[in-house]
């Protein structure tokens, strides 16, 4: 495979990057930490999804994971060996406040309060987010995010942890990738609940923004002067200059990224997603005042980029096609486009304004060890120097972007694909959970060396 960039060396890789560009890992709670039923947590809507036959790879689950949970003081020191300024991790719900309502769970509490102590004393800054999907299933069970008052819940479990943890912690991060939650969780049933109604997926991504709102203005009162929220997308380029296929790319802009970034920067829902939605029965539950906290100030706009599609027009309008452009793909049948984080980072800066992190880009490939547990993964690496350049190309083109976590530190469970998929720069090593350093690692450590010295 050969991916724009593979022969840089590391200087050009990070050619057009600021000289404060921070550089970070990340992953999420219950995809790593394990001790599902350990210390007062209460089950989530991904405990429950594992155990729903065929709905994972195998039947796997969260359980053990990682067991960071356990390992989380030696995790620390691997993470502040590879010379990253900030650790992006995300807080369980079920874990801190049990059931999604009522007082906060200490012991659960404690265990982030350590690893925010531990990170700081290695000097990696925190980087939280409150939401990586494990609603608690109470939560679930009473409606989830298709009904308001989980949101409300929401709102009230993100001032219980900036009240544990706001004294040490300076960048908070409301959501991540809303999208995922609403449409595959409540559209197409992939993920956790598992639920299949495009109207519940609609109020899903309403009842998500409002929760965001309604946490941001609370932690906002708090005194948080650096508050995101994280959004995935890629570019939508339509195959061809028929009137359907440009149809096709508009539908499906407005629906991953238009409906999400109009309303939280611009206060209103784009009127042509609401006309698309009202064509299939369905309007938003918008109340007085909903927008407004929607659109509470950010700071700062996390990006997950993976990959961008071209779209063809199909039988029903309202179904986009995805055409494959022959490009190579990841392990996860994804195509390789680092153009597209390029454009779509200078599109962000153009309609929206606001400073950007990504907050998740990496791969999955088939990654192959040796006798010692080694993996020499040259497609990994070229994936992401491509697309740490593509950022710099962005950056050079006038977009704002402060920083880059690569995603994931370590393998973990990659949802409903259970543990088949591996993104980490670090192998675990699923019988022993033993950690080593890939090669892609050692180089995200010499990237980062290279461009402090620059």
């Amino acid at each position: 495979m050969t991916i724009v960039g593979q022969e840089a060396t590391s200087a050009d890789v990070t050619a057009g990057l600021p000289a404060d560009f921070f550089w970070g890992v990340a992953t999420s709670a219950y995809q790593i930490e394990g001790g599902a039923a350990e210390d007062g947590r209460t089950p989530s809507i991904w405990d429950t999804f594992a155990r729903r036959p065929g709905a994972v790879v195998n039947g796997e689950h969260g359980d053990l994971a990682c067991d960071h949970y356990h390992r989380m003081p030696s995790d620390v020191a691997m993470i502040a060996d590879l010379g990253v300024d900030s650790y992006r991790f995300s807080i369980s719900w079920p874990r801190v406040q049990p059931g999604g309502s009522g007082p906060v769970n200490r012991i659960g509490m404690d265990f982030y309060k350590r690893l925010v102590d531990l990170l700081l004393a290695k000097g990696v800054q925190p980087w939280i987010t409150l939401y990586h999907w494990d609603l608690p299933q109470e939560l679930e069970d009473a409606g989830g995010w298709p009904e308001r008052d989980t949101a409300l819940r929401f709102a009230e479990y993100a001032t219980l942890v900036h009240d544990a943890l706001g004294d040490r912690v300076d960048t908070w991060t409301t959501l991540n990738e809303p999208w995922c939650s609403a449409m595959l969780g409540y559209d197409q049933g992939v993920h956790a609940p598992g639920r299949k109604n495009f109207g519940a997926a609609m109020h899903s991504v309403h009842h998500l923004l409002l929760g965001h709102g309604l946490a941001a203005r609370e932690l906002r009162a708090r005194g948080v002067s650096d508050l995101g929220i994280t959004l995935n997308m890629g570019v939508a380029t339509p195959f061809s200059d028929d009137p359907r296929d440009v149809d096709a790319a508009r539908r499906a802009d407005g629906l991953a990224t238009r409906i999400y970034l109009d309303p939280l920067v611009h206060g209103h829902y784009p009127a042509d997603v609401l006309e698309d939605i009202a064509a299939r029965g369905v309007t938003m539950p918008v109340r007085d005042g909903d927008l407004s906290a929607i659109s509470t100030p950010l700071d700062v706009l996390g990006i997950n980029y993976y990959s961008s599609h071209t779209f063809r027009g199909g039988a029903d309008p309202a179904f986009p096609v995805v055409v494959p452009q022959s490009l190579p793909v990841t392990a996860m049948g994804w195509e390789i486009v680092p153009s597209g984080l390029t454009s779509l980072l200078v599109r962000l800066h153009e309609d929206y304004h606001l400073p950007i992190v990504i907050t998740e880009n990496g791969a999955a490939f088939d990654d192959v060890a040796d006798a010692d547990g080694f993996v020499s993964d040259d497609d990994r690496v070229a994936f992401i120097s491509s697309h740490i350049a593509a950022v710099g190309a962005a950056c050079e083109a006038g977009a704002d972007i402060r920083g880059y976590f690569a995603w994931s530190l370590m393998d973990n469970f990659e949802w409903a694909y259970g543990y088949a998929k591996r993104f980490g720069l670090v192998r675990v090593d699923y019988d022993t959970l033993e950690r080593t350093l890939k090669q892609s690692a050692l180089w995200y450590r010499d990237v980062i060396q290279e461009h402090r010295g620059r």
